[in-house]
């Protein structure tokens, strides 16, 4: 638990450096003359990079330690933050969101942390005040990057941001113990898998659990991250929100994410199951998606963002705990950082294709087609409950 705490610490920080910055992007980029699309692209940007390093990142963890790879990621970081407050154009900014990326891939290293410290009963509730944590990030962050705008324009979050990330990497690295000492080691006769053989073993085995599980992941994060950091022109474009208002409508997000993962995620679970848990947090996200996209008024626009918070609240530490007792202990930061990877993958697609279909067809129409894709899912959740574990399910429960 003392390892825990440092860790939700950590993870806190940081995100309130993140949270500062990404209801901001979408106004910084139409100032230097961005489209639509264009935003989009930036902030695909981040989750590109992040999906690219996600799985080296994990690879890493598992051989040398959670806690170098954390404490790398917070030096990219903070690094990324002091280019972003110097930024002065469309490419600049492309090039820090790339740099935020890459130290963003560690996300998954902080997921396998949390799994190696916590055992399987308890890993869900664990990853539900993980994510808790960082939601309360998320509802700092994004009012205090509004105070610091105010006072210093975009050069005052960059270096806010970086001296937060600054800040919480010296904590972290004071603190911050290892993790790995607690998990299960590889037999000897057993290979690490690669990277690239993670990926392809989610793709081609996509009946298994594991990769049914990522691929729920996928659709869902890709519904929830890529539309609602579009959300900032829809909210301009129907109700008048500016940059100095953005922030307290994030906030809002966060903090209801906070009290459904610390108050009910862990008794849904315990009553009902992770699964159906799971199943019932991809019907509200949906519903959320589809009324934020028909809103033209604050009540309605106030339902989707309470419906969103809930969805995410109960779905994703659902998945990633089922996912972290479905893989290999010795291949979790692996197939955490995979997770990312094609979580990545699925929020570069979805705001290039929100901004693409705000353009052309109107902005709520990405909404209306990002609930329709997470009700997808629902076949997929039923598949994962009646399917039997994979073979690695075993040493776990040891």
């Amino acid at each position: 638990m003392a390892r825990l705490l440092v860790l939700f610490v950590t993870a806190f920080v940081d995100m309130v450096g993140l949270a500062m910055i990404v209801p901001l992007l979408p106004y910084y980029a139409t100032e230097y003359g961005a489209s639509a699309l264009v935003v989009g692209l930036l902030i695909s940007a981040f989750s590109i990079a992040q999906l690219a390093c996600a799985p080296a990142w994990g690879r890493v963890s598992d051989r040398y330690g959670r806690r170098p790879a954390i404490l790398a990621g917070l030096a990219i970081t903070a690094a990324a933050y002091v280019l972003f407050a110097f930024a002065n154009s469309v490419p600049l900014l492309l090039v820090a969101r790339l740099v935020q990326g890459m130290g963003g891939g560690t996300i998954g290293v902080v997921q396998a942390y949390v799994a190696d410290a916590s055992t399987p009963a308890e890993r869900t509730k664990s990853l539900g005040w993980l994510t808790a944590v960082t939601s309360l990030g998320a509802v700092a962050g994004p009012a205090l990057g509004s105070a610091l705008d105010t006072l210093g324009g975009p050069r005052g979050v960059g270096l806010g941001a970086a001296a937060l990330a600054a800040l919480v990497g010296v904590f972290a690295l004071r603190y911050l113990r290892e993790s790995r000492e607690t998990a299960a080691r590889p037999s000897g006769a057993h290979v690490p898998m690669t990277g690239r053989a993670a990926i392809r073993h989610v793709i081609a085995n996509a009946g298994a659990p594991a990769p049914r599980l990522i691929w729920i992941y996928t659709i869902a994060i890709g519904a929830f991250y890529g539309t609602i950091q579009t959300s900032p022109l829809l909210l301009s474009d129907r109700l008048g929100i500016t940059e100095h208002t953005i922030g307290y409508f994030i906030m809002y997000l966060g903090a209801l994410g906070v009290v459904v993962r610390t108050i009910v995620l862990g008794r849904m679970a315990d009553a009902l199951g992770e699964m159906p848990v799971a199943r019932f947090g991809a019907v509200a996200l949906a519903g959320g998606l589809a009324i934020t996209g028909l809103a033209h008024s604050l009540p309605m626009v106030m339902v989707g963002f309470t419906l969103m918070p809930i969805g995410t609240g109960l779905l994703f530490p659902c998945v990633t705990g089922m996912l972290s007792q479905a893989v290999r202990s010795s291949e979790r930061g692996l197939y955490m950082g995979v997770q990312h990877t094609f979580g990545g993958v699925s929020r570069v697609a979805f705001p290039i294709g929100a901004g693409f279909l705000m353009d052309r067809f109107g902005v709520g129409v990405p909404f209306w087609l990002s609930a329709l894709l997470v009700l997808a899912t629902l076949p997929l959740a039923r598949s994962v409950a009646d399917a039997p574990r994979e073979r690695a399910a075993p040493e776990v429960a040891r």
